[in-house]
C-alpha cells in the first residue's frame, strides 16, 4: 500500500545482448523473442518440420518433455497426449456420489444433535454449577445469564430475577420480603446455571447478615436451604439467628459421635448454656460434596423441633420454648459464648423462611417440588 503518491523508482539499464541478464541465456536471442518460435506450434512446441527450441534440450541432447500433471480427485484424465493444455474433465458420477454421501452425513448429525438436546432437556441438569473451584462439583463452567429466569410463579413482579439489590452486589435481595442480607468479604455470589448461589471459603469472613431479626422464635417457623459442603471436618453453619452471647437456633453441620452430621439446634435457656440446648441430628449420611436439601421446623403448639434431610424426617425432640437471642439472621456462621463459629465452606442457595411449621408430608412435597402455592415464604434469597 502507498500513501497515494508514486513511490520513487530506480530505472534499471537494459541488459546488453548476449550478457545473460534478466533471465536470458547467453548468446543471441531467438528471432521471435523469449525463445518461442512463431507459428501454430506455439509456446515452446515447434511446428512440423522445424527444429526444436534449443533452450529446451537437456544436456544429453534429448528434447525436454514435461512431467504429466496428476489428475485431480474426482476428475478423469482424457485419452490423448499427456502434455500441458490437455483438458481435465470432471467425473460427474464420482462427484454426485460424494455430494450424496455428504448430504447423508449432515442429515445424520442433525438428527443426532436434536435427539441429544431433547435427552438433556428431559434429564434435567446438575444441582450445583459452580465454575472452577474446590467448593463445587468439578468440570462445570456455567455462567449466569444476563437475562435471568423470571420470578416465582406466585410473584407479581414482571422483572427478571436478580440475586442482589440493584447497584449493590454485596446485598442479597429478598424475593418475598424486604430484608436484604449483607455479604461478608468471603461469602460471594457465584453462578448457578442461569441463577445464583453464594460461595464461602470457610474462614472468618465467610458470612452474611440481615439488618435485624427475621424469625420470630416465639411462633412456629420453618427454615430451609440447599447446601453443598466442601469441609471435611468441624462445625459448618448454614444459618442461625442472634449476635449476642449465643444463638437462638442454628442449622448446619456438626461433629456427632466423631463424625459429621446435619444438625438443628435451639437454645432454650439464657446465655447459651450447653445444658439448655436441644439438638436433632441426622447421622450416617454423606455430607462432603453432596448437594443436600436441609430443613428445620419449630412447632410452637406441639412444642417440638424437627429436622428433615432431602425431604425425609431425621428426627424430632420436644422443647418448652426457644430463647430469643438478640440480633439478626446469620448466613454461614453462629454465635457461641461470644465467639463466631461454624464458618461455611461450600455453596448455598434457595434459602427460605416460612412462618409455619412444616409437617413430614409438606417436607416431602417440598423436596419433590409439589408443595403448592401455600404456604408462601415470608422471606427468600437466591431462588432457583
Amino acid at each position: 500500500m502507498t500513501d497515494g503518491t508514486n513511490p520513487p523508482s530506480s530505472p534499471q539499464p537494459e541488459p546488453a545482448h548476449g550478457s545473460g541478464g534478466y533471465g536470458f541465456p547467453p548468446g543471441p536471442p531467438a528471432q521471435n523473442g523469449y525463445g518461442y518460435p512463431s507459428g501454430d506450434g506455439g509456446y515452446g512446441y515447434p511446428q512440423a518440420g522445424q527444429q526444436p527450441n534449443p533452450y529446451q534440450q537437456d544436456p544429453g541432447g534429448q528434447q525436454w518433455q514435461p512431467a504429466p500433471a496428476p489428475a485431480q480427485p474426482g476428475f478423469t484424465r482424457l485419452a490423448g497426449p499427456d502434455i500441458p493444455g490437455a483438458s481435465d474433465q470432471p467425473d460427474w458420477e464420482a462427484m454426485a456420489d460424494r455430494s450424496e454421501a455428504a448430504r447423508r452425513k449432515k442429515k445424520r448429525w442433525t438428527l443426532v444433535g436434536g435427539v441429544t438436546v431433547l435427552a438433556l432437556l428431559a434429564g434435567g441438569g446438575t444441582f450445583f454449577l459452580l465454575a472452577g473451584g474446590s467448593d463445587g462439583p468439578e468440570g462445570t463452567n456455567a455462567q449466569p445469564s444476563a437475562s435471568a429466569s423470571p420470578e416465582p410463579e406466585d410473584s407479581k413482579s414482571p422483572t427478571a430475577y436478580t440475586a442482589t439489590v440493584a447497584g449493590d452486589d454485596t446485598l442479597l435481595r429478598d424475593s418475598y420480603g424486604s430484608m436484604g442480607i449483607r455479604l461478608g468479604p468471603d461469602l460471594r455470589v457465584g453462578p448457578l446455571g442461569k441463577r445464583f448461589q453464594v460461595v464461602g471459603k470457610g474462614n472468618a469472613n465467610s458470612w452474611g447478615q440481615s439488618a435485624e431479626p427475621v424469625v420470630d422464635v416465639t411462633k412456629s417457623f420453618t427454615i430451609t436451604a440447599r447446601a453443598y459442603s466442601s469441609a471435611t471436618k468441624g462445625s459448618r453453619i448454614v444459618m442461625s439467628q442472634g449476635d449476642g452471647e449465643s444463638f437462638s437456633f442454628e442449622l448446619g453441620v456438626n461433629e456427632v459421635n466423631g463424625k459429621q452430621a446435619w444438625i438443628f439446634r435451639v437454645q432454650t435457656g439464657d446465655k447459651g448454656a450447653a445444658a439448655t440446648t436441644k439438638t436433632v441430628a441426622a447421622e450416617g449420611l454423606t455430607i462432603l460434596k453432596t448437594p443436600t436439601l436441609v430443613m428445620a421446623a419449630y412447632d410452637a403448639e406441639k412444642k417440638n423441633i424437627a429436622l428433615y434431610v432431602d425431604g425425609k424426617k431425621a428426627g424430632e425432640t420436644g422443647v418448652a420454648a426457644i430463647w430469643q437471642a438478640p440480633g439478626p439472621l446469620q448466613i454461614g456462621r453462629s454465635k457461641h459464648h461470644n465467639i463466631w463459629t461454624g464458618p461455611w465452606q461450600g455453596a448455598l442457595h434457595n434459602i427460605k423462611i416460612y412462618n409455619a411449621a412444616f409437617s413430614a408430608e409438606q417436607a416431602a412435597a417440598y423436596k419433590e417440588g409439589k408443595l403448592g402455592p401455600a404456604p408462601k415464604p415470608a422471606h427468600a434469597w437466591l431462588l432457583t
